[in-house]
């Protein structure tokens, strides 16, 4: 993906020099998120819905529901799809029109680490062996970008599953004006953080300009038993093994802390 931001080579170079001393602008430790604020079941013409506030980066997720005919290779199964979108309105970096490939890999990664932890049980979602299960659509869109999208977007998907309430249906059709008791269920918590390297330096939750200076990231997605669901790496820059096995340990450590504060 191409970074949203690019800078010169002085600012860069300030940048790492600072973080070599281990310090950043803002006065955060390397290993440090911005403050943290969620909100859930604001949108009431949405089945779940939550707003993820990191430092100044907004984002909102929305989820709707439909029933659809299964895919005839998993007929026992509903399905899951997640889009990302970048509202010009949320950056001058973003423009109108449809997806580019930056809404499309976070789009990607977060819908990886909900699919690859099975956090929700497809099976439940079937209505009807063959003919007729839910279909879970979630949408994450950016409403102030700030820095560390793919963390927000992760984040707010996850609250607004965990808000869903299923719609009533009845004789075959779908009242959303009508939302039941019943929950969705999510057996798991799969938080994504990302990690970014900067110089020699591994940092959480860049600024605006310092992910303008990233070389390199790797985005871990963790379940709450500490079991990796997926992996991305961003950027051209290269990565060792070591470099790979501290980004990890540093992201599912920040994954817990996350984890525990939205729980």
């Amino acid at each position: 993906m191409n970074e949203i931001v690019t800078m010169n080579d002085d600012l860069k170079a300030h940048i790492i020099e600072a973080l070599n001393k281990g310090v950043r602008f803002d006065g955060r430790k390397l290993d440090e998120f911005r403050k943290i604020e969620v909100k859930t079941g604001l949108i009431n013409t949405s089945e779940g819905s939550a707003t993820v506030k990191i430092g100044e980066t907004e984002v909102i997720a929305g989820i709707k529901m439909n029933v659809d005919k299964p895919y005839p290779d998993t007929p026992e199964e509903g399905t899951i799809m997640v889009e990302a979108e970048l509202l010009p309105l949320s950056s001058p970096d973003f423009e109108p029109g449809p997806p580019d490939i930056r809404s499309v890999e976070m789009a990607r990664v977060v819908d990886r680490g909900i699919r690859e932890s099975k956090t929700i049980d497809l099976k439940d979602l079937c209505i009807d062996k063959g003919l007729k299960a839910w279909s879970v659509s979630i949408d994450v869109l950016s409403v102030n970008y700030a820095g560390g999208l793919i963390d927000a977007f992760g984040l707010a998907a996850l609250l607004a599953l965990r808000d869903t309430r299923f719609p009533e249906y009845k004789d075959g059709a779908v009242d959303y004006h009508k939302k039941t008791d019943r929950k969705l269920i999510l057996k798991r918590f799969p938080i994504p953080v990302t990690v970014f390297k900067i110089g020699n330096n591994l940092i959480v939750d860049p600024t605006v300009e310092e992910e303008g200076a990233v070389d390199v990231r790797l985005t871990v997605t963790s379940t709450e038993d500490g079991r990796l669901c997926a992996l991305q790496k961003g950027g051209e820059g290269e990565l060792s093994t070591e470099e790979i096995a501290r980004m990890m340990e540093l992201a599912m450590a920040k994954a817990k802390e996350i984890r525990e504060l939205v729980m």
